[in-house]
């Protein structure tokens, strides 16, 4: 991203700060693709995703005084999305209990050969995924949370994260091998 993106942003933001309805409809348009995308792959439901879409534009755009542009504003916006669609699987019960504090601990000598894995590969294993370990999945190599906010946000431990982390990857080289 160049200085210049940062700077019509950093504008944009201010602008919406003020009230101006136009600001907030350009902000809306710069993000909303990338934003309804967090939520869809956080929930696996299109609607869901339109709403929480909806919903979180809305509280930034009430809460904007709350942006110190510490970070960019599609890392704020991105923080919010994910929280409300992590609140919205936790209100649907879409969580279950393979959320448990079970621990895997991996074996060092477990051979990490090389295996190529195209998108839709990794797509496909995700939906076969369970809900708490493709949610754990999603955050941690999509969204780059760090274990310990995963461990947060879910009510869990962080080694439960990791290790919910670390069986979904090996389910997903399993589903892939298979396929």
């Amino acid at each position: 991203m160049s200085e210049h993106t940062i700077d019509i942003h950093k504008e944009l933001v201010n602008r919406c700060k003020n009230g101006d309805k136009k600001a907030q409809q350009e902000l809306y348009m710069n993000y909303s693709s990338a934003m309804f995308n967090v939520a869809n792959r956080i929930l696996c439901n299109r609607e869901e995703a339109q709403d929480i879409l909806q919903e979180s534009f809305l509280d930034a755009f009430m809460k904007m005084e709350n942006f110190r542009g510490d970070s960019s504003f599609g890392f704020w916006m991105k923080r919010i999305v994910i929280n409300k669609s992590i609140n919205r699987l936790k209100k649907n019960k879409a969580i279950n209990v393979e959320l448990t504090e079970q621990v895997y601990v991996a074996d060092e000598e477990e051979n990490e050969e090389e295996i190529v894995y195209t998108v839709d590969d990794i797509k496909k294993a995700m939906s076969l995924l369970s809900d708490g370990y493709r949610l754990v999945f999603q955050l941690y190599a999509f969204e780059n949370l760090p274990h310990k906010e995963i461990a947060e946000q879910l009510g869990i431990s962080e080694q439960t994260s990791k290790s919910q982390y670390s069986r979904a990857k090996k389910k997903i080289k399993e589903i892939v091998l298979q396929n």
